[in-house]
């Protein structure tokens, strides 16, 4: 299934789709819930980055849960493993890609994400409702393991992508983390760039000639491993396998004092 799906697509066929709004900003906990609740896409549940899609912090900001935990919040949605689920924010799927790749990292592989996010949505004059959702609690039965993630013991000679905005990758500014720069090696394409001027992923031919100089086999990184599975979401757009992805990232790797390299040099 193709990762994406647009927005005229998804309305007529909301009826057969698991929605998740998965809304979020970094300086303000409540603002997904808060967002969602004052209009959202008719049928969608709102998930939380923080406590739906992430254990408790430390080292990284937003450590994967247990695959117990995480099949529990499914049953919780109301998803099964038939769903064909579709994820969205307002931020050009930087947020919502998490859970797109949590699923196809577990095997399900009907996960997509909303190309343009509700902006766009709102934008064509799509329908909205409001308040909250409480979906019939289902059971998510899977024998899988998240597969493609990547500890910080073996970044060792593999390709690392940082998806973070440049000024981070570079060492110029970090507003979270204890030491600013990047992972050794590291080269920086960050994910606004697999995005056009309306915020919508770029087509596979621009996606492939954006990613043609990343090494086979590469892992996605980023600050707190969220961002990095935009990257991995362009690149199975752009024709590659889903690659791996370093989750407690640059979190991770500055909180455990590990070396860092400044400037626009990996």
């Amino acid at each position: 299934m193709h990762p994406l799906i647009d927005c005229l697509n998804l309305a007529g066929r909301l009826d057969a789709v698991q929605l998740c709004d998965i809304r979020w900003a970094l300086a303000d906990p409540n603002h997904g819930q808060l967002t969602y609740e004052d209009g959202h896409i008719p049928g969608a549940v709102f998930v939380d980055l923080d406590t739906d899609l992430s254990a408790p912090p430390g080292p990284g900001r937003h450590p994967l849960p247990t695959v117990d935990s995480f099949v529990k919040t499914l049953g919780r949605l109301g998803i099964t493993p038939e769903d064909e689920v579709v994820v969205y924010d307002d931020v050009g799927g930087a947020i919502a890609a998490r859970m797109w790749w949590m699923l196809r990292s577990l095997g399900h592989d009907r996960s997509r994400l909303l190309d343009g996010g509700y902006q766009t949505w709102t934008s064509m004059g799509l329908p909205v409702e409001f308040g909250s959702n409480t979906p019939e609690a289902a059971e998510y039965v899977t024998s899988s393991t998240f597969d493609g993630v990547v500890t910080h013991h073996r970044l060792s000679g593999r390709a690392i992508v940082d998806a973070r905005a440049s000024e981070r990758y570079t060492g110029e500014t970090e507003p979270v983390d204890p030491k600013a720069g990047h992972i050794p090696g590291a080269v920086n394409k960050p994910a606004s760039g697999n995005l056009d001027a309306d915020g919508r992923f770029l087509d596979a031919e621009l996606l492939r000639a954006r990613y043609s100089d990343v090494d086979t086999n590469p892992v996605m990184s980023c600050g707190s491993g969220v961002t990095a599975c935009h990257n991995a979401l362009a690149m199975v757009v752009a024709g590659h396998e889903m690659p791996d992805v370093y989750i407690g990232s640059f979190s991770e790797w500055s909180h455990l004092d590990k070396p860092v390299v400044m400037g626009n040099n990996p």
